[in-house]
C-alpha cells in the first residue's frame, strides 16, 4: 500500500475538506457518491463485510444499511481514527490480511487500488479469505480515464495522453484538490486489473461504470467459487 506515513499526514485534510464532513463529522460521504454503486454491486446480505482500506471509514454506513456488519482494515492509524467510531477497524496491512482463512462472507475494496503496488497479491487475499461463495465488490478510479495519462480539466472532453498502457506509480494529476497529488497512485491498465481477478480464483459476475459523460470509477462484482472443479 501506499506507505502509512503519507495517509497519517493527510488524514485530517481528507476527512474535513476532501470528504467535507467538517467538525461535526456529517457530509455526503466519498465526492463520487459511490453509495449506489456500492449497493449495486453488493447487494444486501449478512455477516461480516471486510473493506481493505477502508480510510476515514466512510461506507459502513451503506454497507450497513445493506444489512452487512462492516469491519475494516488500513494501514494508516490516523485514518482509523476517524473510521473507529464508524465500524470495527483493525490496522494492518492489504497484502497480509489478519483474518482467518475462508472466515468472511463479503469483501470490499473502494477507491484504494491505485493506493496498493500489488493489487493482484490482494486479490489473492481476498480469495483467500472469503468463504466459498461469497463476494467481492472492486471500485476504483477508471483505469481507462483516470491517471496520471488523462486530463480531466473539462469533464465534456476528457484527453487521454500517451501513458495508459505504462502500468507506473506517479503523482501526476490534473487538479491540486485530490489525492493523486498527495500520495501518488498506481496505475493498473484494464486487462491487467481483470486478469488479477482470474487468477485468484475470482469469478467475474457484474460490471458498472459511475461519473458521466465520461465514467470516473469502474466496479467490479465477483464471487469465490463454491468448490474447485
Amino acid at each position: 500500500m501506499v506507505g502509512a506515513a503519507a495517509y497519517d499526514g493527510i488524514a485530517d485534510w481528507y476527512e474535513n475538506e476532501f470528504l467535507g464532513r467538517g467538525p461535526s463529522g456529517e457530509g455526503d460521504g466519498h465526492p463520487l457518491g459511490l453509495g449506489p454503486l456500492l449497493g449495486v454491486l453488493l447487494g444486501e446480505g449478512g455477516g461480516t463485510c471486510l473493506e481493505i482500506g477502508c480510510g476515514t471509514g466512510i461506507h459502513g454506513a451503506t454497507v450497513r444499511e445493506l444489512g452487512w456488519t462492516p469491519a475494516g482494515v488500513d494501514l494508516s492509524a490516523r485514518m482509523l481514527r476517524y473510521a473507529g467510531g464508524r465500524l470495527s477497524v483493525v490496522l494492518g496491512d492489504a497484502a497480509r490480511l489478519p483474518v482467518r482463512d475462508a472466515s468472511v462472507p463479503a469483501v470490499i475494496a473502494v477507491m484504494v487500488h491505485t493506493d496498493l503496488p500489488d493489487y493482484a497479491a490482494v486479490l489473492r487475499e481476498v480469495a483467500r479469505v472469503l468463504r466459498p461463495g461469497g463476494r467481492f465488490v472492486h471500485i476504483g478510479v477508471h483505469p481507462c480515464f483516470c491517471g496520471g495519462f488523462a486530463d480531466r480539466a473539462d469533464p465534456d472532453a476528457v484527453v487521454v495522453r500517451p501513458g495508459y498502457l505504462d502500468g507506473r506509480w506517479t503523482k501526476e494529476s490534473w487538479t491540486d484538490a485530490g489525492l493523486r497529488d498527495k500520495v501518488g497512485a498506481s496505475h493498473w491498465p484494464l486487462p491487467a486489473l481483470l486478469t488479477g481477478f482470474v487468477d485468484a480464483g475470482l469469478v467475474l459476475e457484474r460490471f458498472a461504470e459511475g461519473g458521466a459523460p465520461t465514467p470516473a470509477v469502474l466496479g467490479v462484482a465477483a464471487t469465490k467459487p463454491d468448490r474447485v472443479g
